[in-house]
């Protein structure tokens, strides 16, 4: 990869897409605008990259300069010293620059939805799944991401059986698609009087969220039926029948909405989850494949994987795809797991590096 080829064409797109951005007629047309605007926020970041690594090459080459004219000593050894520094500047600059390089899969732009649902360990497991909501929820307020509720089965004891939501935003899926798995807590449940920790666990699945022209679903296929919907923890029960379960009977896939007043609502965001579980049929298949193909720790697609343990008594979170361990454990269940989705998200950069340059 020439990277200096590649940053002279994307600064130069840069400059073609603001000249684009500054004709008054681009405002008569919305979606081309919104589309401008997307492409230059991506190429920004690349642009200041490459302005940087030229300012380096040019202080590098002046004091190449110096060191040959050797008319002072003094100077001629401090542009040796600063030329050392800048050449490990501009190492670790290209490094950083072949990353953002690498080609961004498509759905990485997508909302997300997020399916949270207890594993084994009975209550605790439904605790622990209401504490990875809770997290999931911090965490999309830190980036400004909007959440809402799909569906929801709550646990007797607290926690949930189950828990929908979509997030709605800037590369959520992108950064999300990587809690995809099974997570397991270690700690002494609040139930247990004996003060023994148990182990027990929680299945995340991480679906892009798709539009009409994405997947296409024959309405002949789906059988709609209506019901009283509970509400969450028993609240805005409905005295209609405004909560809908929709069926996809030739994949037997079900979804279900209860969460909005009106029966209009629940179906929109009932088929808006169709679609995302229809479109992840395909998407997991073709990771599948791909991980197969690149023997990747990160996006293999499987669900049924055990990725992350939480264990409470040590203050510790680890990553088993990664094999990292941080132990600021109280952090991450209030929403800071960006350090761990940015290591995921280099790994799985780093291996796409890998198999382009094979």
């Amino acid at each position: 990869m020439d990277i200096e080829e590649k940053l002279k064409q994307i600064k130069s797109r840069f400059q073609e897409v603001n000249t684009a951005m500054s004709d008054p007629s681009v405002f008569d047309d919305p979606d081309k605008y919104t589309q401008l605007t997307k492409e230059r926020s991506d190429l920004e970041e690349l642009v200041q990259d490459y302005d940087t690594w030229s300012d380096l090459k040019k202080r590098l080459e002046g004091n190449k300069e110096l060191i040959e004219a050797n008319e002072d000593a003094e100077i001629t050894e401090m542009a040796r010293d600063e030329n050392k520094e800048i050449v490990v500047e501009l190492e670790e600059l290209e490094e950083e620059i072949k990353m953002k390089l690498v080609p961004k899969d498509p759905e990485d732009s997508k909302n997300a939805i997020v399916e949270v649902r207890a594993g084994t360990g009975g209550d605790e497991a439904a605790i622990f799944a209401g504490d990875l909501f809770d997290m999931y929820n911090r965490y999309a307020s830190s980036q400004g991401w909007k959440m809402s509720l799909m569906s929801i089965n709550e646990s007797e004891k607290g926690g949930y059986k189950e828990i929908v939501f979509s997030l709605e935003g800037d590369e959520v899926f992108g950064k999300m698609k990587y809690e995809s798995g099974v997570h397991r807590v270690q700690r002494v449940p609040a139930t247990e009087s004996q003060g023994r920790v148990h182990t027990s666990a929680a299945t995340v699945a991480v679906l892009p969220e798709v539009e009409d022209v994405d997947i296409d679903i024959n309405t002949s296929d789906l059988r709609i039926d209506t019901f009283r919907a509970s509400g969450a923890g028993g609240q805005h029960v409905n005295k209609t029948d405004s909560a809908i379960r929709i069926t996809h009977e030739p994949t037997g896939i079900v979804v279900e909405c209860q969460e909005e007043r009106s029966q209009h609502q629940n179906k929109e965001k009932a088929m808006t989850m169709l679609r995302a579980k229809m479109y992840d049929i395909e998407l997991e298949q073709k990771q599948k494949e791909r991980a197969a193909e690149r023997k990747s720790q990160v996006s293999t697609g499987d669900r049924s994987a055990k990725i992350r343990t939480y264990n409470f008594p040590q203050g510790r979170c680890t990553d088993h795809r990664i094999n990292l361990t941080l132990y600021n454990l109280d952090a991450i269940m209030k929403g800071d797991i960006g350090e761990v989705i940015k290591a995921l998200r280099v790994q799985d950069n780093l291996e796409k590096m890998q198999e382009l340059a094979e």
